[in-house]
């Protein structure tokens, strides 16, 4: 019983994200992502030209929704969402409308594409697909059946697939610790929290490789 509550829970909490999704569309793509090309220059320096760093410790941002880069930047200067490097850079960016074209030229780049042999990993494949015993829900119910996302602008589930190995792991660590705390709801933590380290880095590796 419980379980199917908690399924149900995050069942509603993704078809709300998705409507959520909907409604923030106008506001997400009045951007502009040739003035954002310029604005990001900055942001260029970790995140790569066209949104694809080159260091596992800075996320690709290319083809990533533009309601997720703008929420995640203003957690940080919240200080919803802490990180040492992130976050005076994110101070750096004070016009919405600057934020706004910024993530409007990443979102607006081809999407990242998967590396290394990940797709090879079974245990990962199979928790991103349908979660673990332990109770963790699968990656793909929210994240889409290629790590993709499931609509076009989403400012809650980002696209995952093909992120690095690295960051992905880390931004786990970081939710199953408590470090990380401005996912939708607690969600990600929860489920986090209900992964070993054996499966993080076999999910983070497969879901890297989409």
């Amino acid at each position: 019983m419980a379980e199917m509550k908690r399924k149900f829970l995050v069942l509603l909490a993704c078809t709300a994200a998705g409507l959520m999704s909907v409604a923030a569309t106008a506001e997400e793509f009045d951007g502009d992502p040739i003035a954002g090309k310029d604005k990001s220059a900055l942001c260029q320096g970790c995140h790569g030209e066209n949104g694809i760093s080159a260091d596992a410790t800075f996320p690709k941002l290319a083809g990533q929704f533009a309601g997720y880069i703008k929420k995640q930047v203003l957690d940080f200067q919240a200080a919803k969402r802490n990180d040492d490097t992130m976050a005076p850079m994110a101070a750096t960016v004070t016009e919405l409308q600057d934020l706004k074209d910024i993530a409007a030229y990443f979102s607006s780049q081809p999407i990242m594409k998967g590396e290394g042999k990940g797709k090879g990993n079974k245990l990962g494949e199979d928790i991103f697909k349908n979660g673990n015993k332990a109770g963790a829900y699968g990656c793909a119910n929210c994240h889409g059946s290629d790590g993709k996302g499931r609509s076009s602008n989403n400012p809650l589930f980002p696209v995952i697939g093909g992120q690095h190995k690295g960051y992905l792991v880390k931004q786990l660590n970081d939710l199953k610790s408590g470090t990380r705390t401005n996912d939708p709801a607690g969600m990600m933590a929860d489920i986090a929290k209900k992964l070993s380290d054996k499966e993080i880095e076999a999910v983070a590796d497969y879901v890297s490789s989409l």
